[in-house]
């Protein structure tokens, strides 16, 4: 099994609308081919760790890469995993309207993210509270992971 992170920048900004779809779309797509991961959007900023056999997860980040949705898309992490770190698919975002996703299952709102999964390795937690950090900024994190990011 492997787990690959990306960031990219979206086209143009996703509606809350569009965003329910495009978790819709995950859920599905992603439950047919196995993989799990988390997704995290903010005014523009996309960030996904997904995970999954090597010979899905590679052909699916090429045509993740390919989606005319988003642009700037940079792979930062590629490599075999023992363990899934995120079993059910979920997507953290700032939505224009919080009090409408609030009550919607697999949608996070930012500052009630958890710190990552143990089961990730130190190295990747400190890359997801990275890109936690850049696509939501600090205020959404519990003031012991900025001080551990920036140290």
């Amino acid at each position: 099994m492997i787990h690959i992170v990306y960031m990219s920048r979206a086209v143009r900004p996703l509606s809350d609308e569009d965003l329910q779809a495009l978790l819709g779309q995950c859920r599905d797509d992603n439950a047919r081919r196995n993989v799990t991961g988390v997704l995290f959007y903010s005014h523009g900023h996309i960030a996904q760790l997904i995970e999954g056999e090597p010979e899905i997860l590679e052909p699916l980040f090429d045509k993740i890469s390919r989606d005319g949705r988003h642009s700037d898309v940079r792979k930062l992490v590629d490599k075999r995993i023992a363990t899934r770190s995120f079993s059910e698919w979920s997507m953290a975002f700032h939505p224009l309207e919080p009090t409408g996703f609030e009550a919607l299952e697999g949608f996070l709102l930012p500052h009630k993210l958890t710190a990552p999964p143990s089961t990730l390795t130190i190295a990747d937690a400190m890359l997801v509270d990275l890109v936690r950090l850049a696509v939501f900024g600090p205020e959404t994190m519990p003031a012991e992971h900025v001080e551990s990011v920036h140290a």
